[in-house]
Parts: structure tokens; sequence; C-alpha cells
């Protein structure tokens, strides 16, 4: 009997197997070779991982103990204030020792019941000049000790495809580290952390800088989260850090981009010892403040330099800002009502209910000496008490009608067409007060975490069905903020209790007096 033969042969993943010589042993052969250039071909592809290059240097290769320290940092700021939900984020990047403390300050205004669909990360070149922007798209995960976070390919692509200033360039990405030490911050704060979009921007020219301001300003809305990436003042002494890190800082929190660019120059003139730079991440801060408008604000969170960690007495330091960009709330943007304004609004809302009692059109406004205030276009509702007992409450949301046209119009509707109270009577009115609640335009939430009890009204739609709740209702409740919802959804918008969480959500504020 003849001894059969083996043949190996090694298949495209590395493993050996075993076939009979001969035709069978011939077509395994073929098969395995086809295998072997569809994977060449690219038919096969097999997700390309940026390896952790800074673990054990900028923080802790080893996962517990980077876990352990990340959340240590992020437990000082536990108490931090800050509610809304950021659109970015400015960071430093150095080892976590020296400016971990101060990244945890910016990490803790992220809330992880309110996810992000991207991150985009923007982070200046230590190592290679580009005279542009490195987007990185050759691979399809970044690592760290805690585990791998996906890149979003597709927005990468569609970067690189809108404006020649987006490119990619290998050695940009291989040794940063800017970018890569706020991943496990993210993993820590965000637990599940969203795709990211890691560029690397170096060029000092303001109109590239502008191009790629235009390409991302799309992406910088409420979907999305906005991470800069920089230190500040590099190697002057400690107080010499402190003076010129509050002048850079303060520039940032302006929000102008002109302002910051006059002062990282004026800082330049100082002549401070050992200054070698105001800001490391100088260009991806004016790409951050490029696509800043009037509705957003930037806010300081905490200042140190490393000299706070070896010693004041250090010669040589480096700063570290944090801050959060937020949208404004309405009553911030400096629509202020003032005394006077609230006088003759309620004067005006007591006018009209007399005319309607004399059978009058209501009085024409000319007769009021009106300022920019008061016509300016935005809800109110009208709310009339009789010796403490609600007798009417009517308003309207839509920015379609001045101010004191709508006060004039609710106060009649609230008097004479509530349906839940009989017309009001000229007797009654000497016995009935005035509450009027100047609204703030409305602001969709998507979850219960963006909804403050007793600052928010609530305004509940779907379909054509819809209800709300003044902001001071909660005041007059026991509720916890579920049953506000709840009791709003069911009693107000007709949904039942829990209709409100696949219905749309709204927030505003109110002047009330």
């Amino acid at each position: 009997m003849r001894k059969q033969q083996i043949l190996s042969c090694l298949t495209s993943d590395g493993l050996a197997c075993r076939c009979l010589p001969g035709r069978k042993a011939i077509a395994m052969l073929l098969l395995i070779t086809t295998m072997i250039m569809n994977s060449c071909n690219g038919q096969t592809h097999q997700p390309t991982v940026r390896p952790a290059s800074q673990a054990g240097r900028f923080y802790e290769a080893d996962p517990q103990v980077l876990s352990h320290g990340v959340d240590s940092f992020l437990a000082l700021h536990a108490n931090d204030s800050v509610k809304e939900r950021p659109a970015a984020i400015i960071v430093p990047h150095a080892g976590y020792y020296y400016s971990g403390n101060v990244a945890a300050a910016a990490y803790m205004a992220l809330n992880p019941k309110q996810p992000y669909k991207r991150i985009f990360l923007l982070g200046p070149s230590h190592h290679e000049w580009l005279d542009g922007a490195s987007v990185d798209s050759e691979v399809d995960y970044y690592e760290t000790p805690l585990g791998e976070i996906k890149v979003d390919t597709e927005t990468v692509k569609r970067l690189i495809e809108a404006d020649s200033v987006f490119f990619y360039q290998p050695k940009a990405h291989d040794r940063e580290h800017c970018l890569e030490v706020q991943l496990p911050f993210l993993q820590r704060r965000l637990g599940e952390v969203p795709p990211i979009v890691p560029i690397i921007i170096s060029t000092n020219d303001y109109e590239k800088l502008e191009r790629m301001a235009k390409v991302l300003k799309p992406y910088f809305n409420p979907d999305n989260l906005f991470v800069i990436s920089s230190d500040f003042s590099h190697y002057p002494a400690y107080k010499d850090a402190c003076k010129v890190d509050a002048r850079t800082g303060e520039a940032v929190a302006s929000g102008d981009v002109n302002r910051f660019l006059d002062v990282i120059e004026e800082n330049d003139s100082l002549g401070i010892r050992n200054l070698a730079t105001s800001a490391c991440g100088e260009f991806p801060i004016i790409t951050l403040l490029l696509m800043l408008d009037k509705s957003y604000e930037v806010r300081h969170l905490m200042y140190q330099n490393s000299g706070d960690i070896i010693g004041d007495d250090a010669d040589r330091v480096v700063g570290y800002h944090a801050f959060a960009v937020f949208q404004k709330q309405e009553a911030e943007k400096g629509f202020v009502l003032t005394e006077s304004d609230k006088h003759l609004l309620k004067e005006i809302a007591l006018q009209s209910i007399k005319d309607s009692l004399d059978e009058k059109s209501i009085s024409n406004a000319t007769r009021y000496k009106l300022d920019a205030t008061l016509q300016q276009k935005c809800g109110a509702f009208v709310s009339l008490h009789k010796n403490g007992q609600l007798r009417g409450c009517i308003g309207h949301f839509g920015e379609d009608y001045p101010l004191h046209e709508i006060v004039a119009v609710m106060a009649r509707s609230a008097a004479f067409e509530d349906p839940r109270f009989m017309p009001l009577r000229r007797e009654e009115l000497v016995d009935t007060d005035i509450e009027i609640s100047v609204l703030t335009p409305m602001r969709r939430i998507q979850s219960l975490d963006e909804f403050q009890l007793h600052r928010h009204g609530i305004y509940i739609r779907k379909g054509h069905r819809s209800g709300t709740f003044l902001p001071q209702v909660a005041d007059q409740v026991n509720w916890t903020k579920e049953e506000f919802v709840g009791h709003c959804s069911r009693d107000k918008a007709g949904l039942g209790w829990d209709g409100w969480r696949n219905a749309e959500l709204y927030v505003y504020e109110a002047i009330v007096f």
C-alpha cells in the first residue's frame, strides 16, 4: 500500500492545512490562492487600530491604575455647578500628573446621560509642520489601555473631500500626544464614547483657518462635541506664567478671535523671559473661535500651571486652562425688563381688560411711551388671580407679535376667554391681581437632564396635541421633575402620563412679575 504523502500549505491567516496530493490537492491550493488574492485586493478589510503610543509616558499604561487616576481627578470636581450641555471644551494635554486636575474640570462639564453623535478632536502638531490640517483617515480605531474608540471614517472622508485644506499626513498622528491623552478622560466620563474625528491643525495662514472653520461649522451643533487640546504659556517663571496666562485666558473667554490674536501678539512683545508661546494650541483655538457667534459664550472653568504641582518657585513652568463653550440662555443675551417696563406692561394689561368691559377695542399703542424692549417680538402669558386663587390664564408662545401687543391681547383672553372660568365681571376687577410671564424662546431638549425644575417651563408636543406648564407651577406643587412632566403630558397635552417619552420636549424661561 502506497504511503500517503502530506502537503502542508500556509493559509492567509497563518494556519497550516493538511491536504492530499493529486487533483484534490491542486483544487485546494487554487482555492487558498484565490482567498489570499481576494484579501490582498481589499475584499476582506481588517480594522486598523492606532496603538496607544503615549501610554506609560503621559498617562499610566496599566488599565486599573489609569482608571483610578482619572476617576480621582474627576472626583475633585464632582460638586462643580456646570449644568448646561457644552458645545466645546478646551483642555490641556500635558502629563496627567501636571494637568489632570485642570482637564477634569472641563470633562466634568459633560453629562454622560446626554450623549453626543460624534466628537471632534482638534489639536496642534508637535512634530510636523503641515500648513493645513491632517485628518486621520487611515485608522478605524484609536486604542488606549481602557479599550478602543471608533473613528468616524465617513465624516473624516467628507472633510477631506470638502476642502484641500484637510488631508492626511501620517507623521502628524504617529507620535502625537495631544489628542490621545484626551481619550481616557472621555472613556471614564462618558463610558461609551461616540465615534471621534481626529484633526491635527498646523498653519499660521489665517485664510486657511477660516476655510477649516467654514467646513466644520455645520457640525458645530448640539449633536456634536468639539474638544480643543491646548496647553498655554510655555516655560516662563511661575509669576510670569500667571500673568501672561491670565491675559490669554481672558481673551479666550471673550469669544472674540480678534481679541485673542491681539493678546497673543501683545504677549510676545512683553519681553517675558523664556516665554516660548502663549498657547501651543493657538491654531485649533482660532478655528474654534471662528465658529462661534453671539449665541455662544465661553466660560473659564479652572487655571493652574505646573508650578502649582512642583512648587511656585519654579523658573520654568507650563500653563493649563480649562474652558467650556455653551449656548447662551436667552435671558443672558441682554433681554432685560426694567421696573419701568414691567409697570407699563401691567398698565397695558389692565387697560386692555377695562377697554373690553367698556366694549371698546384695545387701546392704541401710541398712547404709551414704548421703548425698544417692549416692541421686541416674544411670547407671554397673563395670569389673573382673585383673592389668591387663579381666575384665568392664557398665553402665546410665538415670536410673531410685539411684546406690548401680546400682553394686551392675552390679558383680555385671560379675563374673558379662559374656558375654565366665567368671564370676569366689572365688580371683580378690584380684587383681581395681574401676573405677567414674559417668555424666552423655546429650546428643544433631548433628555430630562436638560430640564431644570423651577427655572424652566416645559412644552410638550406630539402631532396636533400640545401642553405646557410655566416655570412657576413648580413653586406651587411638590412634584419631582418626572411628576412635573408627567402631569403636563397627561393633564395639559392629553398624551397620557408617559406620553412625553416619545414626544417633542421644549424648555423656556419666564420673567415673572
